[in-house]
């Protein structure tokens, strides 16, 4: 019966380690619920240590580390239990590439997870990091909507990120939701309505949202000033809606009170310095600079500036990008070109396939007085990318047009067909070409413009102002048979009275037959039918009116005129407010507008003609004017020249003397 105890013995120290186990998690769990997570990441190293491959401790350590910002230590005990072969952790490692803004290398961690929920959820938010905005909502809209809290809130705000803010409503109709649901909706929803330029709406929309946002967070006991972190980005929104309605004033009162007061998140900030930098524009360079600097960094990464306190992952790429370029545009403002050329050279890397960088490139090189560098710029960006070069060819025609340089500013305008043949585009087009004495060119420009506009189904058609200006063209640069058609056509087609002048203008230059049928059509002017023309062209004009003959006339005339004048009413004239007529005091200085020393008054200040003072003793100031005296009296005849040499080494002398008298 001996080994029986033994046995016993050995089953109490195998069952030691498991209520160990239990204990620990127990301690664990209690960490968590209290958000001890530096706790909890070392009760997890025990368990780990007692159970090694234990997946609940794994786990619980992961998500530990990433709640406590710990996120490359996290990576680090998913790389090591990875190696184990255990525990599949590619979500959290995914979660945690995108924590770091290595956003593809998230999206190929999460391959093969693409079924569920969370990995779905996670996938969207990448892709909306990435600016893929279609592809995220896509996503949003595969979700089971049962299932996850508030899903609306980021489907609109992905709708409208990527620019598709016309489906807001009808996907809030689908989802049987209000806007005001919650004043994070509201906000999106808000935001909706500015990308469709309904800003009235939009502020209606933003004031319902801060107001419910207001209800909301008071009833979850928050301070007042946690409220207004939170309601911080709808504050300013109003302001941008403010601003863009014209209402400055109270704009800049908004965004000033949110940077004094600093009661907003990271991001709001940065928006609100922004947009005050951007209304107040250059009048306050250096401050705008000071205030711009506390928000871009230089970095040691590939990418040379970065945003402050992590603003990278909290801008979208539009907001970053404006950021950067108002830097940019305060640093031409302030001259300083060194910092302004190292800023621009790094932004075609941070925001490819944006039209800014290459703007800006630009004005840089603008502001440096290389205009030819500048379109050489911008023409190898329309070359690369001629479907998005609208902005890129209206600028390079701004600068080719500054520069001098008038046919490239024309061929710039022309490669734009959404406006090619715009009667403003036109009428530029050819004055360009004026200047540029391409007098066929501007020709051909009428031509291909009346084709287009003859073909052109629109209800207001620029056909008759666009012949009406190619026939004066035409006429001018003595191209008559052309215009007489031009003008025919308008006569024909419209009735024009402007075109039928025209056209018996260019007629009686070659076909007087013509030119005297379409005369007969114009109506006769009043007051002109006693007159007999052919009489008037044999008269020889006007004779010289001599003195004598017209003396009376011209007395009678101006006697008249002077009973006319008598007959005018005279009317009260109007004097200044708290002017009396019948104290007028002293009359105005009728000089009063030249220059001081323009006027008659006026005396210049007297200049000292003494000579140099002499310093020393009295007597030797006598000494000097009798040897003076003497020398003038005995040599009359001296010249000017040397009695002043004379009396500068005297002075010099005794200047001498009297320091040497003071040193004693």
């Amino acid at each position: 019966m001996a080994p029986k105890p033994k046995e016993k013995a050995k089953a109490s120290a195998v069952a030691t380690p498991a209520i160990a186990i239990e204990d620990l998690f127990t301690s664990l769990n209690r960490h968590i619920q209290r958000s001890e997570y530096e706790q909890a990441v070392k009760v997890s190293d025990q368990i780990l240590a007692a159970a090694p491959g234990d997946e609940d401790a794994i786990r619980c350590k992961v998500v530990a580390l990433v709640k406590a910002d710990s996120i490359e230590d996290a990576l680090v005990a998913i790389k090591d239990s990875s190696k184990k072969g255990s525990v599949d952790l590619s979500f959290f490692k995914a979660y945690c590439l995108y924590r770091q803004n290595k956003l593809e290398e998230a999206l190929e961690s999460l391959r093969g997870q693409e079924g569920s929920t969370e990995s779905m959820l996670l996938e969207s938010q990448i892709l909306y990091r990435l600016g893929k905005m279609g592809a995220s909502v896509d996503i949003y809209q595969k979700l089971p909507k049962s299932t996850i809290d508030s899903l609306e809130i980021n489907l609109v705000a992905g709708l409208v990120s990527a620019g598709r803010s016309s489906e807001v409503q009808g996907t809030l109709d689908s989802l049987r939701v209000k806007a005001t649901s919650s004043f994070e909706l509201a906000y999106n929803t808000a935001c909706s309505l500015i990308e469709r330029e309904k800003y009235k709406d939009a502020e209606q929309l933003l004031l319902s949202a801060r107001r419910i946002g207001q209800e909301t967070l008071m009833e979850e006991n928050l301070a007042d000033d946690d409220v207004e972190i939170e309601l911080a980005p709808i504050a300013v929104q109003i302001a941008y809606v403010q601003q863009i309605l014209g209402n400055t004033q109270e704009a800049v009162a908004s965004y000033t009170d949110l940077v004094k007061r600093n009661l907003a998140d990271e991001s709001s900030l940065a928006v609100a310095v922004n947009n005050l930098i951007a209304l107040k524009g250059p009048k306050d360079v250096s401050d705008g600079l000071r205030k711009l600097d506390k928000l871009i960094e230089k970095s040691d990464g590939p990418e040379k500036f970065q945003l402050a306190r992590g603003l990278d992952l909290k801008l979208s790429q539009k907001q970053r990008e404006a950021i950067y370029t108002n830097r940019v545009l305060l640093l031409l403002h302030s001259n300083k070109m060194d910092q302004a050329r190292e800023l621009v050279s790094a932004l075609p890397g941070m925001f490819p396939g944006s039209l800014m960088p290459v703007l800006l490139q630009a004005a840089v090189h603008v502001r440096e007085n290389k205009a030819a560098k500048a379109e050489e710029i911008l023409g190898q960006y329309v070359d690369k990318f001629p479907d998005r070069s609208k902005v890129i060819l209206l600028a390079r025609a701004q600068v080719a047009a500054a520069a001098g340089h008038p046919q490239i500013a024309a061929d710039s305008l022309a490669k734009i067909p959404e406006i090619q043949h715009k009667p403003a585009t036109v009428a530029t087009i050819v004055s360009l070409k004026e200047r540029a004495g391409d007098i066929d060119g501007a020709d051909a420009v009428f031509d291909s413009a009346i084709k287009w506009w003859s073909n052109a189904m629109t209800e207001d058609n620029k056909l008759n102002t666009i012949m009406q200006e190619a026939a004066a063209f035409k006429l001018r640069y003595g191209r008559k048979d052309e215009a007489a058609r031009l003008y025919e056509q308008l006569v024909k087609s419209h009735g024009s009275i402007e075109a039928l002048v025209g056209l018996i203008q260019t007629a009686a230059h070659g076909d007087i037959e013509k030119a005297e049928a379409y005369e007969k059509q114009l109506k006769p002017l009043p007051g002109l039918k006693a007159l007999d023309v052919d009489s008037l062209e044999k008269t020889s004009g006007a004779k010289h009116a001599e003195k004598g003959t017209n003396a009376g006339v011209t007395e009678t005339y101006e006697a008249k005129s002077k009973d006319k004048a008598k007959k005018k009413r005279k009317r009260k004239p109007k004097y200044p407010k708290g002017f009396d007529p019948a104290n007028p005091g002293p009359l105005p200085d009728p000089e009063r507008w030249l220059p001081k020393r323009e006027r008659s008054s006026y005396r210049p200040k007297r200049k000292d003609k003494r000579a140099a003072q002499v310093r020393g003793s009295q007597g030797a100031v006598a000494k000097e004017a009798a040897s003076n005296s003497d020398a003038k009296s005995n040599q009359p005849a001296n010249p000017k020249g040397a009695s002043q040499h004379a009396g500068n080494v005297q002075s010099k002398a005794s200047s001498k003397s009297s320091r040497k008298k003071s040193r004693k």
